[in-house]
């Protein structure tokens, strides 16, 4: 399978460099670092700690709910929700704190994992919401999956994109007008830094359909149907703007604390952990719901070298959890672990051959930064345990 380019493709700089605050590196996508090589999103905790006035920010949220509030009995926001800590937050405290009737909409996973699926039941069930979950065709799904996978490099892109038009088209069939999301992953993980003092979730590419590059005519081609798409795609652009609907951000309004989240969430909403750490970190509580996300985040570690205990220990290290020393030592422990649990279901799930997974799997694999020992084995260049 012919190499591909991840360098241009996504725009990485040559050299690998660390945050001096964090284990995040210079090849995670739009992300920017300072003169003093401190990341973005170590600059923006700082910000939210210090200098964001969160009383006057609260201040903004209510008269926000006041706006769409509804006293028909109707729902007046949608909250798009797993079941997991993050959704499952900003539903119960819209509902019991500031007194709005969230509708609470779920996008399926692929293979629901048996955690995930109590949790999405305990978060009806205990926490008291309304939801409506949208479970598309598994067999197309799952060629989705396999031709994402093979064309782009990420599995995940279909549920990714159905996960972000499904709240959408909610809205819109139910006459919703304000959504609220969680955090906004980009500054708060490391991106583009345009919109970090904005609390709305940017209203774009409604009318151009991607797959993160890949259009509709790709699946097409790959042998998808238009209708079997369909059901992925969300409203025209012209559609949200005919409604007024707006996207905001949870976390503008109030200070984001993922592990604060899942206390909440344990307390109010019956959320439950895993029993055992998931595979590829040390966390027992994030992106619970999926057999076959791992492989999202082990596809991050080979195009990027950034894994999914790096993004874990990066962000626990900005909310002050845990050392950078200590983050350095479970990146090296975790980050590159292959899923033992869910590696044969995936790949029977996506219809392809231990072969051809490594095949596409090297093909991802940039030589800025990875090399390949004396005995043939692939090792990272630079890990951040040397530098």
């Amino acid at each position: 399978m012919k190499n591909r380019n991840v360098k241009e493709m996504y725009k990485l700089p040559e050299k690998v460099i660390f945050c001096k605050e964090c284990t995040i590196s210079n090849q995670r996508p739009r992300i920017t670092f300072d003169t003093s090589g401190v990341c973005s999103a170590c600059n923006f905790a700082k910000h939210k700690k210090k200098t964001i006035d969160w009383k006057h920010r609260e201040n903004e949220l209510k008269l926000l709910l006041k706006k769409h509030k509804k006293n028909d009995g109707s729902y007046d926001v949608i909250v798009p929700c797993s079941g997991g800590k993050d959704g499952g937050f900003v539903a119960h405290m819209l509902k019991y704190k500031y007194d709005m009737n969230p509708l609470t909409v779920t996008w399926a996973p692929a293979i629901y994992t048996d955690i995930g699926r109590k949790n999405l039941d305990n978060f009806i069930n205990i926490g008291g919401f309304d939801n409506i979950l949208g479970s598309v065709n598994g067999k197309t799904h799952s060629k989705m999956a396999r031709v994402s996978f093979k064309r782009m490099g990420d599995n995940f892109l279909p549920f990714i994109y159905g996960q972000t038009n499904f709240p959408l088209k909610m809205a819109v069939q139910h006459d919703i007008k304000l959504i609220m999301y969680g955090e906004n992953g980009e500054v708060e993980y490391g991106g583009n830094m345009k919109y970090a003092e904005s609390p709305m979730k940017e209203m774009t590419h409604y009318d151009n359909i991607m797959f993160s590059g890949m259009s509709p005519a790709n699946l097409i081609e790959e042998g998808v149907s238009k209708s079997e798409i369909a059901p992925y795609l969300g409203p025209t652009k012209k559609e949200v703007e005919e409604h007024n609907i707006e996207n905001h951000f949870f976390g503008y309004y109030h200070f984001w604390d993922p592990q604060e989240n899942f206390y909440y969430c344990n307390k109010h909403n019956g959320f439950e952990v895993n029993e055992a750490r998931s595979e590829g970190t040390y966390s027992k509580y994030a992106s619970l719901d999926d057999q076959t996300d791992w492989l999202h985040f082990y596809l991050a570690f080979i195009k990027f070298g950034i894994g999914r205990a790096t993004s874990d220990t990066a962000h626990e290290i900005r909310d002050g959890k845990i050392s950078r020393e200590e983050g350095v030592m479970l990146v090296k422990k975790f980050d590159s672990e292959l899923s033992k649990k869910y590696f044969k279901i995936t790949l029977d799930y996506m219809s392809i051959s231990e072969k051809e997974f490594w095949e596409v799997i090297d093909s991802w694999r940039s030589p800025h930064i990875w090399e390949k020992t004396e005995k043939f084995e692939w090792k990272l260049k630079n890990p951040i345990w040397k530098e």
